[in-house]
């Protein structure tokens, strides 16, 4: 082979002695190494999508898919049935007194569980001595068995359980706090409240010691008062966690069901039966999983758009997102 034959096919890249451009031996080492990046990623999140798929959206799937079905466990049959089950919830009698409970349950939660939280957290953040020691009693609650919390507030409200007896004490006649429709929407709201708002005050204390010591110097420069301070400078910097415990204490609150069912069991009368403990009664105590997975698919609703509102108000009110 001639000289110039070897130059023609080195030229050509064929040859043994053949040398890449500069950089693209480093490019195709970076792209496998992207590509095995990706792949790390993807196996890192697959357990979480396929818990999510399991457990969140096959589920949700299924209801929607018996809530078209008449589905009975007795007679072992699961006929299509369409929008039957949707036509029983539009001229369901009881439904309008379900709507009316969730919605004093879930309003009397949220705005006591956020007030309390906020107001211990402020409270909490005070560098005085035995804060600590509030703080951990305060969040206790949030760890106990959620069926023993129930135990122990319904033994303490009963007529005459310790409740009761400390208010007369004072000389009050305490109502029957689990037997009267409007006390005992009281006291499950309260019991639950007390159950978790450790948990948003956590929250909250995180938020307001993330806000700058300098605002604050500045605003006592000026002269402004506490309360003025407060609302010029706290609460607008830490509203993007309020917008975060909104959305997760309106969401549990339509979840709430363990209370209800240890104090109330949804009485008296239909003063404490939730939506979802409706839920409840018509899925394992009539055994109607038709017309239970329609209440679900209404629940489901409920919740995404009470959410996606949350979401475009956040627009109006939350600062520094």
């Amino acid at each position: 082979m001639s000289v110039s034959t070897a130059s023609a096919a080195d030229t050509q890249g064929g040859g043994r002695g053949h040398r890449p451009p500069p950089g693209r031996g480093r490019r195709d080492h970076r792209m496998t190494a992207r590509r095995r990046d990706a792949v790390a990623g993807y196996l890192f999140v697959a357990p979480q999508l396929l818990g999510w798929a399991a457990f969140v959206g096959w589920p949700v799937v299924a209801v929607v898919w018996y809530s078209l079905h008449s589905w009975n466990l007795l007679a072992g049959t699961f006929d299509w049935a369409g929008l039957a089950n949707y036509r029983q919830l539009a001229h369901d009698p009881a439904l309008g007194a379900v709507l009316r409970a969730t919605l004093f349950f879930s309003v009397g939660l949220v705005v006591l569980n956020l007030a309390l939280a906020l107001l211990l957290a402020v409270l909490l953040n005070q560098r005085l001595r035995g804060t600590a020691v509030f703080r951990t009693i305060f969040f206790s609650p949030v760890v106990v068995s959620l069926v023993a919390w129930a135990i122990v507030s319904g033994t303490l409200l009963q007529g005459t359980g310790g409740i009761n007896a400390l208010l007369s004490k004072v000389g009050i006649t305490g109502p029957n706090w689990l037997h009267e429709p409007g006390a005992a929407l009281i006291a499950v709201i309260v019991t639950q409240t007390i159950k978790n708002v450790g948990l948003n005050m956590v929250l909250f204390l995180a938020a307001l010691q993330g806000v700058p010591e300098e605002l604050y110097e500045a605003a006592a420069l000026d002269g402004a008062s506490r309360w003025r301070t407060f609302w010029r400078i706290t609460f607008p910097l830490i509203t993007p966690t309020v917008l975060l415990t909104s959305i997760i204490t309106v969401v549990g609150s339509l979840q709430v069901f363990a209370p209800i069912q240890v104090l109330t069991a949804g009485g008296p009368g239909n003063s404490t039966n939730v939506l979802v403990y409706d839920l409840y009664k018509q899925g394992f105590v009539a055994h109607d999983l038709s017309y239970a997975s329609t209440l679900g698919v209404l629940l489901f609703v409920i919740v995404l758009a009470l959410t996606a509102i949350q979401w475009q108000m956040r627009k109006k009110w939350v600062v520094n997102e």
